[in-house]
C-alpha cells in the first residue's frame, strides 16, 4: 500500500494564514475606508458598516466557487467503456467515494469536490480532446492522477494551503501589483508542497498505467493543450467574427497534431509557458521536472492501447463544440453558418490562424514594404533595440512583471518579425510547408523552415545573420 504524503506540519496552517491575509489586505482596507467614512458621515450610515465589510470580504472570495457544474455529465449506461475504466482505476487506487464524471469542451482533467441532494461527492472532469486523443492505458494514467489527489491533497491543511495560494495568485493578475513583493515569498515557500502533490500523483498514476503511458499522457496532453490554444482559440475567434462555426473542430484539431510541423510548434510552446512563473503561481511543475520524477514501473496491459469507444461521440462533439463556439450553446445554431475546416482550402484555413501582424511592424518601423521592415526589425537584433520595437507591438508588455517581461518581448518580437518574413520569402518563391500554419515554409531547394523557430534563436542570440539569409539569392544549404 503506497504511503501518502503525510498532512504538513504546523507551519502549514501559518503559511496559509498569511497567504489568505496578504491576499485580503486590498480587500481589509476598503472595508476599513468605508467603515470610518460610515461613522463620519453620521448615526444613520453606522449601522450599515457591518454589512459593507461582510459583503467586500466575503463575496469575492466565496461567490465565486459555487455555481452549476460544469460539463456534460457521463452517464454509465450511455458510455459503459469510459465509465468502466474510470471505476476500475479507481478500484486500483483504493478510491471508494461516490463519483460523477463530466466531458468538458477544454483540455482539462481535474477533481472536485461536491454536494449532490446533501451527499458528499466527487465530480471527475474529463476533456473531449483528451477523450479523443489519448489511448485508454493514457487515459488511465490521467484519470488516476486526479483520483490520487484526494490522497494527496485531501486534507484540510492542504486544501487551505492551496486555497490561499489561488486567492493571492489572483491578486497578482491585474497590471497594479502593489502586493508582489510580500507575495512572492510567500508563494515560493509554499509552492514545493503543491509540486510534490503533483509528482506524488504521478507516480500512482505510473503504478496504475505504468510509466511509459504516464509519460506520454503527460507530454500529449501539454502538446495538446498549446495546440488548443495556439490553433483552435484563433480558429473559434476568427469564425465568430463571421458568425460561423465549425462543426468539425475536433477532427480538425486532431488532424493538426499529426502535423509534425503543429507538434513540433506546440511543444515549444509549451515549454515557454512552463518556464513563465515569475511569482510561483505555478501549482504543478514544469513538464520536464514531472518526467524525470517517474517511478521506472511497468505497464499492467489492463488497457488498450486505441482512444476508450464513446457511443454518444457524435452528440457529445456538437454539444462540446456548441458551447465553444456559440454563446448561447445550442439554441443559436441557426444564427450562424457551419463550417467544416478539413473542408476549407489552406490559404483560407491558414488566415484563421493570422500570425503575421503585419499592420503591427509597419506602424512599428515606420514603412509599408514587408522586406524593409523586416529588415528593420533585424537591425534592431543587431543594435539592440529589439525590446523597445516589442513594446512598440505589444504596449502592454511594460506591465507584463520584470522577471518574464524578456521572455514576453521576444515572443512578441518573434511573432511579428516571422509572419512579415514569410510574406517577403513567398514573393520569392517559398511555399507553405503545413495547411495550418502561416510561418513554416518550404524554400525553393526543398528545405523546410520554421520561421517562428529561426526568429526565436536569432533573438536569443542577438545575431540577425540566419534569418537575413533568408532572403538572399543563395541560401546556404
Amino acid at each position: 500500500m503506497d504511503t501518502p504524503i503525510p498532512d504538513p506540519p504546523a507551519r502549514h496552517w501559518l503559511l496559509g494564514a498569511a497567504l489568505l491575509t496578504l491576499a485580503w489586505l486590498p480587500t481589509a482596507v476598503v472595508g476599513t475606508a468605508v467603515v470610518v467614512g460610515c461613522l463620519l458621515w453620521g448615526p444613520d450610515w453606522s449601522p450599515l458598516a457591518p454589512l459593507v465589510v461582510f459583503w467586500f470580504g466575503i463575496t469575492g472570495a466565496v461567490a465565486r466557487e459555487h455555481g452549476p457544474l460544469p460539463g456534460r455529465a457521463v452517464n454509465p449506461d450511455d458510455e459503459p467503456e469510459l465509465a468502466a475504466l474510470v471505476r476500475d482505476v479507481a478500484d486500483r487506487l483504493g478510491f471508494r467515494e461516490p463519483l460523477l464524471v463530466r466531458i468538458v469542451p477544454v483540455v482539462q482533467a481535474s477533481l472536485g469536490r461536491v454536494r449532490v441532494s446533501g451527499v458528499r461527492s466527487h465530480v471527475l472532469l474529463l476533456g473531449l480532446p483528451l477523450l479523443r486523443t489519448l489511448t485508454e492505458t493514457e487515459l488511465a494514467s490521467v484519470v488516476a492522477h486526479e483520483l490520487a489527489h484526494e490522497r494527496h491533497v485531501s486534507s484540510r491543511r492542504a486544501a487551505f494551503l492551496r486555497y490561499a495560494r489561488a486567492r493571492l495568485a489572483h491578486r497578482l493578475d491585474g497590471r497594479f501589483r502593489p502586493l508582489a513583493p510580500l507575495a512572492a515569498p510567500l508563494l515560493r515557500v509554499s509552492q514545493p508542497h503543491l509540486w510534490q502533490a503533483e509528482t506524488a500523483a504521478d507516480a500512482d498514476a505510473a503504478r496504475v498505467a505504468g510509466a511509459e503511458a504516464t509519460a506520454s499522457a503527460l507530454e500529449r496532453t501539454v502538446r495538446l493543450h498549446a495546440a488548443f490554444e495556439g490553433l483552435g482559440e484563433p480558429w473559434l475567434s476568427e469564425l465568430a467574427e463571421r458568425d460561423a462555426w465549425p462543426e468539425d473542430f475536433y477532427a480538425a484539431l486532431d488532424t493538426a497534431l499529426a502535423d509534425p510541423h503543429v507538434a513540433r510548434r506546440a511543444d515549444r510552446t509549451a515549454a515557454e509557458d512552463d518556464a513563465i512563473d515569475p511569482y510561483a503561481t505555478a501549482d504543478h511543475p514544469p513538464v520536464a521536472t514531472r518526467l524525470a520524477a517517474l517511478p521506472a514501473l511497468p505497464g499492467t496491459g489492463t488497457y488498450a492501447t486505441t482512444p476508450v469507444r464513446l457511443r454518444s461521440a457524435a452528440e457529445i462533439d456538437r454539444w462540446c463544440v456548441a458551447r465553444l463556439a456559440l454563446q448561447d450553446g445550442e439554441e443559436g445554431e441557426d444564427d450562424v453558418v457551419p463550417v467544416r475546416l478539413l473542408a476549407m482550402p489552406p490559404d483560407e484555413l491558414r488566415e484563421l490562424d493570422d500570425e503575421r501582424g503585419t499592420a503591427l511592424l509597419f506602424r512599428a518601423t515606420g514603412t509599408d514594404m514587408p522586406a524593409a521592415a523586416v529588415n528593420a526589425a533585424l537591425d534592431t537584433l543587431a543594435d539592440g533595440s529589439w525590446r523597445r520595437l516589442a513594446r512598440q507591438l505589444e504596449p502592454g508588455l511594460r506591465w507584463v512583471p520584470a522577471a518574464s517581461r524578456e521572455q514576453l518581448a521576444r515572443t512578441v518580437f518573434t511573432a511579428a518579425v516571422a509572419g512579415v518574413l514569410a510574406e517577403v520569402l513567398e514573393t520569392s518563391g517559398w511555399t507553405p510547408a503545413t495547411r495550418w500554419m502561416a510561418t513554416a515554409l518550404t524554400s525553393p531547394d526543398g528545405r523546410t523552415v520554421d520561421l517562428r523557430e529561426v526568429i526565436g534563436e536569432a533573438v536569443a542570440a542577438a545575431d540577425p545573420t540566419v534569418p537575413r539569409s533568408l532572403t538572399a539569392k543563395e541560401t546556404p544549404a
